[in-house]
């Protein structure tokens, strides 16, 4: 059997033209025929004349020839920044295509520190059983990734989000508790009413945004108190961690220590005085009929597991 290009030179125009960019694209990489004919599997005279067709067909020279070395002629420039483009849109549509029968390909993930680790980093696993061709590439970080630069395919978002472009999808909400160890609270009893942490340690974020005000609701009516404690962090889970050693009482986001009110390690307190003060979770992606079906079912999959 001939090999492919060792064709008729009067086949139909356009039968092989995206593999004739890949066999041009791929001599001016290795800078010989040769060296391509052998990548390609064929002969270093089908690949000349592959060349010679496109340059025949186009009327101008594209490489010029000598016994040392291949060169690009400013023709042969141009025709190679068309011909990678052309081939990298044909393969992300031909992706675009494969992805809608079994989703596959690389999926970039962006979160934040606490809540990748705690709430999204443990659901991976399952996700992986579920979807092996998909390869989650997650990366955690406190600072924002742009997604509509292409940063990554789909972040993890807490709190009000700007507005953008893109799409964003609620996953779920992020509540806040107030919590303390039991064995501080034998040591400095437990509070009974909001008042009662004005006489407590209270761990604090030190976000310049955050001032040291926890919100209550008594009686239907909404109100701050202003609480002061002896350390401040930058993370829920820090603080939680403090918390649990005994160092004093700290108002974090559930999911940063749902594991140690699980165990007991933790107290939920003046529960009945919780405002409802929620945070929402989103994941935010480049959304539109295009859009990957790897991206598609892992919000769907998170929607499902974080609510």
């Amino acid at each position: 059997m001939r090999k492919i290009f060792e064709t008729d030179a009067k086949a139909p125009v356009g039968a092989d033209r995206a593999r004739a960019l890949e066999v041009f694209a791929l001599v001016a990489a290795e800078g010989s025929f040769s060296a391509a004919a052998r990548l390609l599997g064929l002969t270093p005279s089908a690949v000349s004349r592959t060349v010679d067709r496109i340059e025949q067909r186009l009327g101008v020279r594209l490489i010029l020839r000598s016994t040392r070395a291949l060169s690009l002629t400013v023709e042969g420039e141009a025709y190679l920044a068309a011909a990678r483009r052309i081939l990298t849109d044909l393969d992300e549509a031909e992706q675009a295509i494969a992805d809608r029968g079994t989703p596959r390909g690389r999926l970039r993930v962006s979160a934040a520190q606490a809540h990748g680790r705690l709430a999204i980093v443990p659901l991976l696993g399952r996700f992986a059983g579920l979807y092996p061709h998909i390869l989650v590439d997650i990366s955690l970080s406190d600072g924002l990734v742009d997604v509509a630069a292409g940063d990554a395919d789909v972040a993890i978002r807490l709190g009000p989000l700007a507005d953008s472009p893109l799409t964003a999808r609620k996953l779920g909400e992020n509540r806040r508790v107030i919590v303390a160890a039991p064995d501080y609270l034998e040591r400095r009893g437990t509070p009974r009413v909001p008042e009662d942490l004005l006489d407590h340690d209270c761990l604090n974020f030190n976000f310049r945004r955050a001032e040291p005000v926890w919100p209550f609701r008594r009686d239907g009516r909404d109100y701050a108190l202003t609480v002061r404690g002896c350390i401040e962090a930058n993370n829920g889970e820090t603080l939680g961690q403090l918390a649990a050693d005994g160092v004093g009482v700290t108002r974090v986001g559930r999911f940063s220590v749902a594991s140690e009110i699980a165990s007991g390690r933790l107290v939920p307190l003046l529960e009945a005085f919780n405002p409802g003060d929620v945070e929402p979770v989103h994941a935010v992606f480049a959304g539109g009929a295009n859009m990957p079906a790897r991206v598609r079912v892992f919000v769907d999959f998170l929607s499902e597991h974080l609510r």
